[in-house]
């Protein structure tokens, strides 16, 4: 196929377009990393860092100095891996259910679903409730209250819903009861599904803070996040060390310690990359 001149010119304006808004998108990322491994006294003297200056790994090295640092970054890959473990099956499960129209309340059941993505109920029900079922203090109060959400549910039940009900019909006759159809069957069909939704959940467990922030009040039980907030205040407040750049400027620990953070989840992309492709899709429109 011949490309006329408006054609190409088209091109070269949307690929040029595109690219100046691919590195606005990824400087913030570039600009985080060179403020983490820049000295505190480089940093001091003001201006644009668009290299590390005066090379160092001392604001790693404070960072992963706290002898909590190790107990929270296990806490963390716990959440991160039984939490997702969890939700995923949660999920899965209630999704499939909702897609067979022969579940009896289907109807209901998804009004009172849709109710929770449109209406929130705040900050103070979630906290009674915990508290009410004893869960503060708990690993548990990290992982129920966000152990599924209605906006992934109703994706996952779209998804389910283009599997043809021929499948468990087939598996039926076979000998196959409603739980062997959904793991024999159902599930291996939804490995893309199940992995890009699986990423969501282990990014937000891993992330989590907020809830940490209200649940948590042992220190032995903090996530990644709350011990790197608890170092970040420490340094801002000069009780970490008696170094007065460091009560300064925090703002180089600060980067490391998003970098820190976010290393362990960008690990994980390329080995999901095959499947994430496909299940970014889930739930679209298909003609």
């Amino acid at each position: 196929m011949i490309k006329r001149g408006s054609d190409k010119l088209f091109d070269i304006v949307n690929v040029a377009l595109l690219g100046i808004v691919g590195l606005l998108t990824l400087f913030p990322v570039y600009y985080v990393v060179c403020l983490s491994f820049t000295s505190q006294h480089e940093y001091l003297k003001g201006g644009l860092i668009l290299f590390p200056k005066g090379f160092t790994l001392e604001n790693f090295t404070y960072m992963l100095s706290s002898s909590m640092f190790p107990r929270a970054l296990g806490v963390s890959a716990n959440l991160a891996v039984f939490g997702t473990l969890l939700s995923l099956l949660v999920t899965a499960m209630l999704a499939y259910a909702l897609s067979r129209k022969r579940m009896i309340g289907r109807q209901p059941l998804l009004l009172l679903i849709l109710f929770t993505t449109l209406f929130s109920p705040g900050m103070i029900p979630p906290y009674l409730l915990v508290r009410g079922l004893g869960l503060m203090d708990s690993i548990w109060a990290l992982i129920l209250p966000a152990l599924s959400s209605g906006w992934n549910l109703f994706l996952l039940k779209s998804f389910f819903d283009n599997i043809p009900e021929s499948l468990e019909e087939a598996a039926v006759i076979d000998g196959c009861n409603d739980f062997s159809v959904f793991w024999r069957i159902i599930l291996p069909l939804s490995i893309p599904a199940m992995v890009t939704f699986g990423l969501f959940f282990a990014v937000s467990y891993w992330n989590v803070f907020f809830n940490a922030l209200l649940y948590i009040n042992d220190a032995k039980k903090w996530p990644l996040q709350m011990v790197l907030r608890q170092m970040l205040v420490e340094s801002n407040t000069g009780d970490a060390h008696s170094d007065t750049t460091t009560v300064l400027n925090p703002q180089v620990f600060k980067m490391a310690g998003v970098v820190i953070t976010i290393v362990p989840i960008m690990m994980v992309y390329p080995f999901l990359q095959k499947h994430f492709a496909k299940g970014v899709m889930v739930g679209a429109v298909k003609g």
